[in-house]
């Protein structure tokens, strides 16, 4: 494999990684903030859709070909992207996220790793950055808001694991895995 497919592959997997955590809820449930930051499942999807468009799109010259009204009235630098609206389906935010990925990696096919981009928000003096930077950059953030999704998953019914059938991350009601939680609990209280 070439650099650049080993690093869309690890992209997508992170990628798919989010939108699993999804698989099965209920819509409130991906919409419900779980800890006190509001940190929400669908949240984090419409979050990393608008860094996919930024990052690998627009960075490059490459603007997101719809519009998103969080971006378009500045509320995104109010969080406006880390909820779903009232009226912004999970299909809309899912199918947003599926086409920005899809955007983005039309950018990375086309361009050579070492391409330079212009990040317009981030600060003069500092907006440039190669494509290799800026897919090493989803990578990270991806990978990231997957490790919150996993846990506010964990927090809505217990589930874990990076795929269907992933038997890495016991059940909740697994016998071993109440123990285990239980050891850790004592070991905490005994610190």
């Amino acid at each position: 494999m070439t650099e650049k497919e080993i690093l869309r592959a690890g992209l997508q997997e992170v990628r798919d990684a989010m939108l699993f955590k999804l698989d099965g809820l209920s819509d409130t449930a991906m919409r419900m903030p779980m800890v006190p930051s509001g940190t929400n499942l669908l949240g984090l999807v419409k979050h990393l859709a608008g860094l996919e468009y930024g990052y690998l799109g627009e960075t490059f010259g490459r603007p997101a070909p719809e519009r998103m009204s969080w971006v378009d009235d500045d509320s995104i630098w109010e969080g406006a992207d880390m909820w779903a609206a009232e009226g912004e389906t999970t299909a809309y935010i899912t199918g947003l996220y599926r086409r920005a990925c899809a955007h983005a990696d039309e950018t990375i096919e086309a361009l050579d790793l070492s391409a330079v981009g212009t990040v317009p928000w981030w600060p003069e003096g500092r907006r440039e950055a190669s494509l290799r930077q800026l897919v090493v950059r989803m990578l990270q953030e991806t990978s990231r808001h997957a490790g919150h999704a996993d846990i506010v998953r964990e927090l809505i019914d217990g589930s874990g694991g990076r795929y269907p059938g992933d038997t890495s991350f016991p059940a909740p009601d697994d016998p071993y895995w109440r123990d285990y939680a239980a050891r850790i609990r004592d070991a905490a209280t005994k610190a």
